[in-house]
């Protein structure tokens, strides 16, 4: 059927193709005829008013990193369009997939330096996998289904649609189609790829999977238990990867690299054989390449041929959809031989009981009780700094994306937003945010949405007064000379949540840990806890930068 529409309304009609049900924003002036057609549309598609477009860049992430479907950001030209592009590098970095929407002014004045105009095509072309400037409404309709078909392709990432203010009022037929979904052949592995990679495995006496976030984007995590157990191999998971093993597994050795345990970097030391899933070695998991995996072959399995030999030297690599790769190599593998290894590593694994006892307030308290309180099901989003390595760390993850964190960009002020999205695509769920005090300062206007759709998210802020993790690095490798790192803010952050309109709580000692939490977590509306901790606790352990991954600083004062 055909149907004569402005663009603005063909534009919402092919999200809805998709089967997008929530959009995020702020309105301006060059997507008036976008957020007029929204109104009409507010039965079909929820638009969700953000404080700022990085947040609402950041919100749309949070979604897809929550539910694996598509996120979706709307912006208007000039400054609008630009302070999405931190929220659309973090996407890029983490392999997200999103599709930002973009206002501009007229096509007659693209180039004049007109009022709110920027090259935001241009702007973005590095942080995007493909971006579009659409001039003439009747390319519109299939450039958005080509932006979503390239965002959920391959190696997920955002893509970026910029609609002049012209193309959304003009008016042309729309011709409905539905959503096309992928080939069941789209990313199979090649294979001869597979018979050299059984090869490897079949081979190998001490086998070690390093596991990343591409385990989670391809659904595969099931196949990554079944290939660790039939392999007899442990497993490490980068900071992306975290969920995409189940937490407590006796094959898990923890995350590897900079922050990494004290098992895995053994196991790493020692194996003859890496097996790389769906990770792309960046520098806080290679730290020194000339001493990573010594022993080893590695074999790198992986979607994005451009990721292979990129960071470091591979023996083998079979590309391909990772979840089709482990079937098949599930199907070859001889088991048995192993478990000798096994032993071996998880001598390595450090006993602790649980951090209980001392005076002083610690992340890891406050960590494990929210675990315990939330049975460990919450969905965990985090800002940048060490409050991010202490989650990673102390909660223990058995599902993938229940962890939502900045690992490639490392961007401060990416929780809260994240946080919103998460709760809004899980409403069953309880979502917490942890924040640094320096990362929360970047972001708090989003209290504000979260008040106003009455989510009841749990904001923990690790209130230290510092920027603590560049505060640790000064310390080790500065002089100590804490330059600008003390905040010296004056805030108090109970009168703050009040002027928001949400709940406040502190916690001061280890004894209120339980009871505050408790009440927060029960409370059915959004609240901040502030946890005022002290300015010279550190993330450990640490491999300090450009030192091998064995050698690490387990303590320091």
């Amino acid at each position: 059927m055909k149907v004569k529409m402005t663009g603005a309304e063909i534009l919402l009609n092919c999200l809805l193709e998709q089967e997008v049900d929530t959009v995020f924003g702020f309105p301006g002036g060059s997507v008036l005829y976008i957020y007029d057609a929204l109104y009409q549309y507010s039965d079909r598609l929820r638009h969700i008013l953000m404080c700022h477009e990085q947040a609402a860049a950041h919100a749309a992430d949070g979604y897809a990193r929550s539910t694996g479907k598509t996120g979706v950001v709307i912006a208007t030209s000039g400054p609008g369009a630009t302070n999405l592009v931190t929220g659309i590098a973090t996407a890029y970095m983490d392999s997200v997939p999103i599709v930002a929407i973009t206002g501009n002014v007229a096509v007659g004045l693209i180039g004049r330096d007109s009022f709110q105009e920027v090259d935001i095509t241009g702007i973005t072309q590095p942080v995007t996998k493909h971006n579009f400037l659409v001039r003439w409404v009747e390319e519109l309709a299939d450039t958005v289904r080509r932006a979503f078909a390239i965002a959920q392709s391959g190696r997920p990432g955002p893509v970026l649609i910029d609609i002049p203010k012209d193309v959304s009022a003009a008016m042309c037929e729309y011709h409905p189609q539905p959503r096309a979904l992928p080939s069941p052949q789209e990313g199979a592995p090649c294979a001869e790829e597979i018979d050299r990679a059984l090869g490897m495995l079949n081979e190998s006496r001490r086998p070690f999977i390093f596991s990343g976030g591409g385990t989670v984007s391809s659904v595969a995590s099931q196949e990554l238990y079944d290939f660790s157990k039939k392999l007899g191999a442990p497993v490490a998971l980068s900071l992306m990867g975290i969920g995409a093993y189940p937490a407590g597994d006796a094959n898990l050795t923890g995350m590897l690299g900079m922050h990494g345990t004290r098992a895995s970097a053994y196991a790493l030391s020692q194996c003859d054989l890496l097996i790389a899933a769906g990770t792309r070695f960046s520098d806080r998991v290679l730290c020194d390449p000339k001493h990573f995996a010594p022993h080893a072959k590695i074999l790198h399995l992986d979607i994005d041929p451009a990721e292979i030999n990129k960071n470091i030297r591979v023996t083998a690599a079979v590309m391909g959809d990772l979840r089709q790769t482990l079937r098949r190599l599930i199907g070859g593998i001889t088991p048995g031989g192993r478990a000798e290894w096994l032993e071996d590593v998880a001598r390595r694994k450090p006993r602790q009981a649980a951090a209980r006892g001392r005076a002083e307030l610690m992340p890891r308290q406050i960590l494990e009780t929210l675990h315990a309180l939330t049975c460990g099901k919450a969905i965990i989003t985090t800002e940048v700094g060490q409050h991010q390595m202490w989650a990673a760390q102390y909660y223990p993850f058995s599902q993938p994306r229940r962890f939502l964190t900045s690992g490639g960009l490392g961007t401060m002020g990416y929780g809260l937003g994240a946080a919103i999205r998460a709760q809004l695509a899980n409403p069953g769920r309880r979502v917490v945010n942890i924040a640094g005090d320096g990362s929360f300062y970047m972001n708090m206007a989003e209290l504000a949405t979260a008040a106003s759709y009455n989510l009841p998210i749990v904001e923990i802020v690790m209130n230290n007064g510092v920027l603590g993790m560049v505060r640790q690095w000064q310390k080790l490798f500065h002089g100590r000379r804490f330059s600008f790192t003390t905040l010296g803010r004056h805030t108090d952050f109970m009168t703050l949540a009040s002027a928001f309109g949400i709940g406040g709580f502190v916690i001061e000692t280890p004894r209120q840990i339980g009871p505050v939490l408790s009440k927060a977590l029960a409370l059915g509306r959004p609240c901040l806890v502030e946890c005022r901790i002290g300015s010279d606790l550190n993330v450990l352990p640490i491999v300090p930068a450009g030192m091998p991954v064995t050698e690490q600083i387990s303590e320091m004062s």
